[in-house]
């Protein structure tokens, strides 16, 4: 893997100053308020979104990152590709909101704010859709002529949402995000507050396993994708379900689905 560039896309001349990088990650956040976490007794911390391309593979990936205790930390958020840094740099803060890495900042003039709302803000998390990846794969599958369902639930009475349903043929497609869902190759825990991820990230792949057995005993197959996998990759693996389904060779004719 090529050696990534941070703050990847910039095209502005010359090198932002300090005041214009935080005003550009307030506009991106949504308000200065809203780029907080919340690091338990050591208080809020002002967070920014970082950008980073691989020179290898030209992906983009976003990263939270903030500074507490003389400690520069930072939590993969996910894979971006708007057409513009500000888009990215704006997907990147959702991401971390969905993911319930956010606190947002209290209002000096609002005395009752408590640091333990904060906190337990901050351990909400819940699923993000339409990422990069999923649009990519959905995009290729569309144009081979197949039709699905989007964030839907494979069985009504299990709470659980795939990102893409094939409901006929009972396949049920996860794009897995790499680090809440502890990829081999670029999954990482967080060496702040490491405890809590550990535990965070351990529910995750509980959840998936628990995921892959209901749906399997109830006569659905499970596709996962990591979302670093390329498009055709992922758009392969899914065909190749759907013929194995259906008794077909991989390579399934236009129109089908």
């Amino acid at each position: 893997m090529g050696v990534g560039k941070p703050d990847a896309g910039a095209k502005a001349a010359g090198t932002p100053s300090r005041a214009e990088r935080s005003r550009e990650q307030d506009r991106a956040a949504g308000g200065h308020r809203a780029r907080f976490v919340d690091t338990g007794p050591g208080g809020l911390k002002p967070a920014g979104v970082v950008l980073v391309t691989s020179s290898a593979t030209g992906t983009t990936r976003a990263r939270l990152r903030w500074s507490s205790d003389g400690r520069t930390h930072q939590v993969p958020l996910g894979v971006v590709d708007r057409r513009t840094r500000a888009a990215n740099l704006r997907e990147g803060w959702r991401l971390a909101r969905e993911a319930g890495l956010l606190t947002e900042a209290p209002d000096v003039s609002d005395s009752s704010w408590a640091s333990s709302a904060g906190t337990r803000r901050s351990m909400q998390s819940n699923k993000g859709k339409d990422t990069g990846p999923e649009l990519r794969l959905r995009s290729l599958l569309h144009a081979s002529g197949l039709r699905y369902r989007v964030s839907a639930r494979p069985l009504p009475d299990l709470r659980r949402t795939a990102d893409l349903v094939f409901p006929k043929d009972r396949i049920a497609v996860f794009v897995d995000g790499c680090f809440w869902h502890s990829c081999p190759e670029h999954g990482t825990s967080p060496a702040s507050h490491s405890e809590f991820w550990a535990r965070k990230l351990n529910r995750t792949r509980e959840r998936d396993l628990e995921t892959n057995r209901a749906l399997k005993a109830a006569g659905w197959t499970v596709v996962r994708v990591w979302e670093h996998t390329p498009g055709e990759d992922a758009a392969k693996v899914v065909k190749e379900a759907l013929a194995t389904k259906r008794g077909q060779a991989a390579d399934l004719p236009e129109g089908q689905g």
